[in-house]
Formats: structure tokens, sequence, C-alpha cells
């Protein structure tokens, strides 16, 4: 799902969209290919391709799951978040324990604390296989949105 022009209310990218304070396709998002699949404040499903994603040696880039791992997992900490809050990541770690080299990647996020002022989020990163390609947590800080914009 990259045009969320005209998206239904079931859409997951129209829900988080609903605030108005955040974009969870964002340029590098939308640059490696995100496709979100599922979203809701506990859990975030999103998608994408290992090609155009890759190191020198064509395997996915470790970066590239990072960029996953927090597009998700801040996607979920906005919906908690709500209307005129925003979340700012503000800690990923990740580990990183098989190589994919082709197929897709799928990232199921899951929060693990939603409190007032920071969201914590547990990322599994799959192959199409169902391995486990990485584990990441997220930390977000969840504030007010600036006035004006």
């Amino acid at each position: 799902m990259t045009d969320t022009d005209g998206a239904s209310p079931h859409d997951p990218i129209a829900k988080i969209l609903a605030g108005g304070e955040f974009d969870p396709q964002g340029d590098l998002a939308k640059t490696m290919g995100l496709e979100y699949l599922e979203a809701s404040p506990e859990r975030v499903v999103g998608r994408m391709p290992v090609k155009g994603n890759t190191q020198p040696y064509g395997l996915l880039h470790g970066g590239a799951s990072c960029v996953l791992a927090e597009s998700i997992g801040s996607a979920g900490a906005a919906l908690h978040a709500g209307p005129g809050r925003i979340a700012v990541g503000i800690e990923i770690n990740a580990t990183h324990h098989r190589s994919a080299t082709e197929g897709y990647v799928t990232a199921v996020a899951t929060q693990v604390h939603g409190g007032r002022t920071l969201a914590t989020y547990d990322i599994v990163i799959t192959d199409d296989q169902d391995r486990r390609v990485c584990t990441a947590r997220l930390t977000c800080m969840l504030r007010d949105a600036p006035s004006g914009g």
C-alpha cells in the first residue's frame, strides 16, 4: 500500500493518517518498498522486498532491517500516542540471525509497553519461509505535536 489517496477506513495506513501528524510511509520507507499489512497500537505488520535493499554481497542489508523495524514500530507508537501527539524513536537495537537474498521480509511489531511518554515494541522479521532474519526492539518517546504543523 504505497498510495493512501482515497483509502478505506479499513486500510491500516488510513488509521495511522487519521491524526494527521504522522506519515507512516515517509520518503525512506517508500524508497525501500515498505507495505503496511495490518496496523493497531498493539500490533503492526509490514513487509518489504529484499531486492533493492541489499548490501554488496547480495544479502539483505542490516540497516534495511532496522528501517523496516523502526518504521512499523513507530507506526504502532503513533497509533498508541493518538491524535495531537507524535512518536519519536529514541532507541533501537537489532540482532541479525540469518541472511535473506530474495523475496520479501515481513516484520511484526508487538507492543510490550504503552505508556503516556514511552512506547516500546518487539519486532520480529522473517523471510518467506517464516525463518527469523532479525529481532529488534524499538522505544519511542511520545510527545505533544508541535504547534503550527
